[in-house]
């Protein structure tokens, strides 16, 4: 943990019951915007798919093999 966070919980942990919860609602507000801004509008991003996963299958397929049955 860093040393702001050292410093900073205690402070966080002394605040009324409503402030703790604003400041939650705050940082979890940032992290949205955050996340947001990953994701460009007009640009295409390749998405994985089972679909002709061959070499996965038969991964799959020999562990399930090899597992002891029941």
């Amino acid at each position: 943990m860093s040393t702001e966070m050292v410093q900073l919980l205690p402070r966080l942990r002394r605040l009324p019951r409503a402030e703790k919860l604003h400041v939650i609602q705050v940082l979890v507000s940032e992290l949205a915007q955050e996340e947001t801004s990953l994701l460009q509008p007009g640009v295409s991003y390749p998405v994985w798919s089972p679909y002709d996963a061959f070499e996965a299958a038969e991964v799959m397929l020999k562990a399930f093999e090899l597992t002891p049955k029941r």
